[in-house]
């Protein structure tokens, strides 16, 4: 189904969540409103928003930081705090854009953790990054592309085999 034009509560209401390359959090707000911000728009009852900002808060491991400004935040917890956000709607399929970018190690084996775990509650997920090594180890595709165009796809270990992708992007020291 073709949903290019339709606007973004429309592609939510469809199960398409995405998530930013920039980030947006309301940094003036706790991590806790900045969940219920958009919890109050969902039609949920008061009770049913407060189970999900609970759960939401447990499963990104951000309970602790409920209270916490956005602005004090770190990239890792930043990045927790707006998967959260983008996990509200109960997503069928969740859009990446550089997930990676920003954070540190430690922030990105989190990150890692939280992509697999969706996956492994059945929530699709596609990743654009630049970070090739943190992205391909956690997918089970990987579409390589060059100059605008779609130039290789397979399982990371045929990816990183590839000459062609060697030669264009990954460079010849590339490993898994």
């Amino acid at each position: 189904k073709e949903i290019t034009a339709w606007p973004l509560h429309k592609r939510a209401r469809y199960g398409l969540s995405y998530l930013p390359q920039e980030s947006s959090v309301f940094t003036k707000l706790t991590v806790r409103e900045n969940l219920l911000v958009i919890l109050e728009f969902t039609g949920l009852s008061r009770a049913r928003q407060k189970e999900k900002l609970a759960s939401l808060l447990w499963e990104l491991g951000i309970e602790k930081l409920a209270e916490q400004k956005a602005v004090h935040l770190s990239g890792g917890e930043r990045r927790r705090l707006e998967i959260a956000r983008a996990l509200i709607r109960d997503p069928d399929f969740i859009l990446l854009d550089e997930p990676f970018a920003g954070i540190d190690p430690l922030a990105v084996d989190d990150i890692q953790k939280i992509i697999n775990a969706l996956r492994d509650k059945g929530i699709g997920v596609l990743i654009s990054d630049h970070n090739v090594r943190e992205t391909m180890t956690i997918c089970d595709r990987v579409s390589l592309v060059y100059d605008g165009e779609i130039i290789l796809e397979g399982s990371p270990a045929e990816i990183a085999a590839d000459p062609q992708a060697r030669n264009v992007y990954l460079g010849e020291r590339f490993c898994l």
